[in-house]
Parts: C-alpha cells; sequence; structure tokens
C-alpha cells in the first residue's frame, strides 16, 4: 500500500469512528441541492447547471493537481453528505473510488467520462512514454508512436462534450429535485448553448487554417479538442503523465519539427512552469504560449469568476493571435 493510500484510509477510519461517536448537528435545510464537484469543469457546469437552487463546491483546491490530491477530512464528509457528486471516473482520480467504497453515501454520483463517447489517449511519435522515461539513456526507443496507453479522460476539452456533460448535469438534477426540474433543464440548456456557439467560432476558426499542427512542450490533455478540430498534434508527454523532464531524444524531436516545418508557436498548459517549451522556442526562434485546458483554475480566477466558456474563449484569442 502506498502511503498516499494508507493516510486516505487512517482518515476514512477516524470518519467511520466519528459518525458512529454522533456527528455534530446539521444545519438548518435551505432547500438547495448539495453539489460537489472534484475539478472545475465539473463545478462550472454543475453552477451553472444549478443556478439558485444548488450550492456547488469545488474540492480540487485552486491551483492543485488531481493526480497527486490528498483529500482532506472536510473533503471526504462533503463528498459523503451531498446529494451529487461529480467526477472524472479516470486514473487521475483513483482516489475517489476509494472514499466511496468506504464511506456511506447520502447522494448520488455522476461520471463525467460516463457522459459521452472516450478516447484512448496516445504516445504519438516523439512523445516520451511513461515506461520510456525509465529508460530514458535508450533514447532510440524514446520516439515510438501509435502505443495506447489508457483512455483519456480529458473529456471536456471539446465544447462539444462539454454541452453533452452539461446537459447530462441538468438532467442528473432535474432528478433529483422534480420540483425545479424545468428550472434545471433550462439552465443547463442555456449555459450549452453558449458552449455550442463557441463550438461553431472554433470550427469557423480552424477551417481557415490550412496546417493545423501543433506542438505542446509539455503534456498534452487536449485529444478530444485535437480530434473535434483535426489537429496534429505533437507532445513531450502523453495527457496524465505526471513527468516534467523529457529526454533528450524528446527535446530534439520537438525542436526539429518546430524548425522543419516553421512552426510559429510552442504551446504549454496551465501551471507548467514552461521550461520545456522555453528552450525549444528559444532554440528554433519561436514564441511560446498559453492553452488552458480548463483542468483546474488559478485563485485569481476562481476569485474573478472565471469559467469554462470564458477560458475557452481566451483560448481562442491567443489561437487567433498565434495561428
Amino acid at each position: 500500500m502506498t502511503n498516499k493510500k494508507a493516510v486516505l484510509c487512517m482518515i476514512l477510519a477516524f470518519l467511520v469512528t466519528l459518525t458512529a461517536c454522533g456527528a455534530p448537528p446539521a444545519e438548518a435545510d435551505d432547500g438547495k441541492l448539495t453539489v460537489v464537484a472534484t475539478v472545475f469543469p465539473a463545478y462550472d457546469f454543475a453552477r451553472a447547471a444549478g443556478g439558485e437552487l444548488a450550492e456547488v463546491q469545488l474540492l480540487l483546491p485552486p491551483g492543485a493537481e488531481s493526480h497527486s490530491y490528498e483529500p482532506t477530512p472536510a473533503d471526504i464528509l462533503a463528498v459523503q453528505d451531498c446529494d451529487l457528486f461529480i467526477y472524472l471516473g479516470g486514473e487521475s482520480d483513483t482516489w475517489v473510488e476509494t472514499i466511496l467504497e468506504s464511506v456511506d453515501l447520502r447522494g448520488e454520483t455522476l461520471r463525467m467520462v460516463d457522459c459521452v463517447p472516450l478516447l484512448e489517449e496516445e504516445t504519438v511519435e516523439g512523445m516520451e512514454s511513461h515506461e520510456d522515461h525509465d529508460h530514458a539513456h535508450e533514447e532510440a526507443e524514446d520516439l515510438g508512436m501509435g502505443e495506447v496507453v489508457g483512455y483519456d479522460e480529458h473529456v471536456w476539452t471539446s465544447p462539444k462534450n462539454a454541452a453533452a456533460i452539461t446537459r447530462a448535469v441538468g438532467d442528473k438534477l432535474a432528478e433529483l429535485d422534480l420540483e425545479n426540474g424545468e428550472a434545471y433543464a433550462a439552465n443547463a440548456a442555456a449555459y450549452a448553448a453558449q458552449i455550442d456557439a463557441l463550438d461553431r467560432e472554433f470550427a469557423d476558426f480552424f477551417a481557415g487554417v490550412e496546417d493545423r499542427t501543433m506542438v505542446f512542450g509539455d503534456r498534452f490533455p487536449l485529444r478530444y479538442f485535437a480530434e473535434e478540430f483535426d489537429i496534429d498534434y505533437y507532445a513531450a508527454f502523453p495527457g496524465c503523465s505526471t513527468q516534467t523532464e523529457p529526454s533528450a531524444a524528446t527535446i530534439a524531436f520537438l525542436t526539429d519539427k518546430v524548425r522543419e516545418e516553421q512552426i510559429p508557436t510552442v504551446w504549454y498548459i496551465e501551471f507548467s512552469n514552461h521550461l520545456v517549451a522555453d528552450s525549444i522556442a528559444e532554440a528554433t526562434g519561436t514564441q511560446t504560449a498559453l492553452f488552458h485546458t480548463c483542468h483546474n483554475v488559478s485563485a485569481e480566477d476562481l476569485e474573478a469568476g472565471a469559467t469554462y466558456v470564458s477560458l475557452m474563449e481566451r483560448n481562442l484569442e491567443t489561437l487567433r493571435e498565434k495561428f
């Protein structure tokens, strides 16, 4: 058992004991549904669909990485007591399954990966896989292509998927609160319509782009976005990788790709130190730019009222500037 899992089990055991001894009196019920979401997209879709009828909590702290997240006792109690718990259902939040298997949930759950068709995460040409990193000295083997490493769970990065998930959240809330079902459906439909409009803007933009190749000096958690808009991509790591230091062979491959195909921009994702992207850009005389995957947001963005739509609109403006 890993240290992380051992700590989680100790917390769960403590909470079971605490519950058995009697929990503090619950606060007065205001009639609102309570929703807990692990990641920002789920939180954003739920608060849009719930409107004034639901209290929505984002479990992942601003700037935190879901792959290495360790829930607090308060988090576990929030999951246990909420009306609806929304989570990814992929490898990056396997800690969720440990919680769900150990507590007696009061409400229901919704997995985002169950709302849309899934794509396989790939190790494309030049990308360093998980296994390759352990054998980085065998640089020739770092350049394998077509290797499948599991399903990609970043389903919201396609606007079409984001709209579908928003509608699914609205449907689930309506099931839990039949009296206000029409309101949830209307809220979800209105927000999904905004996402659909944004989707058309992306489609119109890419329709005018002949070479849609993108190079990421970073992880690539955008498989669904790339698939929808027919983008060829190269990156240092797969989307769920926790690695930050690619091999020399990977950096050389990406550098050559940028130079030979005259790619104008090297991209990186939010909360990255973007050292790899900077290195490739410096070597090729190009520029770097941020593409926000919306997985999580900073405290400043959260406080400023950032939404999935506003972040993706920001991405679209950056694409227009850099392509």
